[in-house]
């Protein structure tokens, strides 16, 4: 299957599932404001990252999704809460208007807020997961998710404004704001086998740690390189803010070959348990380095 197709696929199941799976909050506006925001499309690059490693781990179509679509509301609110004046202060997300510019920062934090609660609701309600799996995945996403993962990497990344952060200080901030979710998503994924290889686990791991700093990095480059129209949102805005990135300490092309670097990282990972340059994860790899937005 090519990447293109796994992709296509994914994001059909994926945009059907979460819309059945929030349907009406009984209040029109944060309704509207959750849809707004949770239905809009996007690379869908975490549901991928799962429905991957449970392909490979045995699980079946149900017990991937449910997991995927309860990570995409994570990952959903946390962009909503990153958009606003008080943090990244950004006006534009996939080329439209931010919730808090759309609506009102009360109600961007409230459908954020909402988001975070019904993605783990989703994870324990499921008829497709055992008890056992669900409780693993729904520690696995909540220590992902919080004070110890990608909040925590949020906070870093605040305090660090105005600040020259060196390469293990910026590493850490990344491998909390953008890597736990993403290695979140591989654990989730073969979670979703009730009885899933303990050395795939380890490898998948391994992978999403080099993939997940990849994909920062390359968001890195593209914010100096993209343009605002293809980034759906507005280019140079990290050198704007006086943020410590990849490319402000090393240069550019000493930024790209850190990447690479990621990437072969996690090839490696991948070859540790027989995967070649046809299977999905694989390709995926390339695609965090090769993407223009």
């Amino acid at each position: 299957m090519t990447l293109d197709t796994f992709l296509t696929g994914t994001r059909s199941q994926l945009e059907t599932a979460l819309a059945n799976s929030f349907t009406d909050s009984g209040n029109r506006q944060l309704t509207e404001a959750i849809h707004y925001s949770l239905l809009d499309g996007g690379k869908r690059l975490r549901p991928a990252l799962v429905r991957a490693a449970g392909e490979i781990a045995g699980a079946d179509v149900n017990q991937w999704l449910t997991p995927a679509c309860a990570l995409e509301m994570i990952h959903v609110y946390s962009l909503i809460h990153d958009d606003l004046p008080a943090m990244d202060n950004d006006d534009l997300r996939r080329g439209k208007p931010t919730s808090h510019k759309k609506f009102n920062e009360a109600t961007a934090i409230l459908a954020g807020d909402a988001l975070q609660a019904e993605a783990f609701a989703l994870l324990a309600n499921s008829q497709d997961l055992n008890d056992a799996q669900a409780r693993k995945m729904i520690q696995t996403l909540a220590s992902a998710c919080g004070a110890s993962g990608m909040v925590a990497g949020q906070m870093i990344d605040l305090q660090s404004e105005d600040k020259t952060l060196d390469l293990t200080q910026l590493a850490n901030l990344h491998s909390l704001k953008t890597g736990a979710l993403i290695q979140a998503a591989l654990k989730l994924g073969a979670y979703g086998q009730a009885n899933a290889d303990a050395a795939l686990i380890e490898a998948l791991d391994l992978y999403g740690q080099a993939i997940g700093l990849a994909f920062q990095i390359t968001d890195d480059i593209l914010d100096v390189t993209g343009s605002t129209d293809v980034l759906g949102k507005p280019k140079g805005s990290d050198q704007a803010a006086e943020k410590s990135t990849y490319v402000s300490l090393l240069g550019l092309p000493e930024a790209q070959l850190k990447a690479k670097q990621q990437h072969q990282l996690a090839i490696k990972a991948l070859q540790a348990i027989d995967l070649d340059e046809s299977s999905i994860l694989w390709q995926l790899a390339d695609y965090v380095i090769e993407r223009d937005h």
